[in-house]
């Protein structure tokens, strides 16, 4: 089985987007997509700087858009579908629309709610987050309990992401537990923490008339790593995980149990390749950056097909 994963915040960089414009398709769509955003996601993501698209409201539809328009060039490439997908955090819009549980604009237009609520319950208190690498995971969690902040992210591969406010981190980094390293995230917020709250009441009123299908390939949810068969349910599932640790690392055990044989990571792809690397060894994976990487990805899914 190859399946298509989707990145989350963070991934976005300066100009990632310029070399996919050159596709006046592929323009039009994205013009289509700062409509239901309500971002101007063609600035976004080939002007605008590292400070800009930073900013939540920004970055969350800029990944989602890129990561779809990236996905249909792929599905165009090779004449086929991954036979599974898969999103971390705001990725999960993505892997949503690419299971056909809701469609692309629905995505889109989601995710700029989304983006907004979430800077909206950033901009209340000044919090943060930081990847903490190596240790002992039993360890880090003690330390994070220690410092009244959260695990918000379990991705896998040793490496769990700690959030909360700036100064609990700050004391983090001064007295790391043992065998870590603490890397500082350039994100707006505590972001799948109760800090989120806020955001979760306004995005399940925006997604509550949605309009679902059922998946049409295995969709898995962060949460707990498990297949979603309900589109409904996996709606409910996406609002409420704004709140709530995302767990990539269940989500790369399932993929080992359900027969993953490859790993497609879509625009603007890196980290969730990276991570399945130290945690899915020998799994074949291929991260689509420019369109120059479609063919390499294709191949792969093509080459499971047949």
């Amino acid at each position: 089985m190859i399946i298509a994963v989707f990145p989350g915040q963070g991934s976005q960089t300066p100009g990632f987007l310029a070399p996919w414009l050159e596709s006046e398709v592929a323009r039009e769509r994205l013009q289509a997509f700062s409509d239901k955003a309500q971002v101007d996601l063609v600035a976004a993501g080939t002007s605008w700087d590292a400070d800009r698209i930073r900013d939540t409201k920004i970055a969350q539809p800029l990944i989602v858009a890129a990561s779809l328009l990236s996905y249909a060039a792929l599905i165009e490439r090779a004449g086929t579908r991954p036979q599974g997908v898969a999103g971390h955090s705001v990725g999960e819009l993505a892997a949503l629309a690419a299971a056909e549980v809701i469609s692309s604009d629905e995505a889109l237009r989601l995710v700029g709610i989304r983006g907004r609520a979430m800077a909206d319950a950033a901009a209340v208190a000044q919090t943060g987050m930081s990847a903490i690498v190596g240790g002992d995971e039993q360890d880090v969690l003690s330390a994070l309990e220690k410092h009244s902040l959260t695990p918000a992210n379990f991705n896998g591969g040793g490496q769990i992401v700690a959030a909360g406010a700036l100064g609990d981190l700050a004391e983090l980094a001064a007295s790391p537990p043992r065998g870590t390293r603490i890397i500082p995230l350039k994100v707006a917020g505590a972001f799948h923490t109760g800090y989120m709250a806020s955001a979760v009441d306004t995005l399940r009123t925006a997604a509550a008339t949605v309009e679902t299908s059922d998946p049409t390939v295995t969709l898995w949810s962060n949460h707990d790593g498990s297949t979603l068969t309900h589109g409904r349910a996996a709606i409910d599932r996406m609002v409420a995980q704004i709140a709530s640790p995302v767990r990539w690392d269940l989500c790369m055990a399932s993929f080992a149990e359900n027969g993953v044989t490859g790993i497609i990571e879509l625009a603007p792809a890196g980290t969730l390749i990276g991570l399945a690397k130290r945690a899915l060894r020998g799994v074949p994976s291929v991260a689509v950056k420019t369109p120059d990487d479609l063919e390499a990805a294709a191949n792969l899914l093509t080459g499971d097909a047949a």
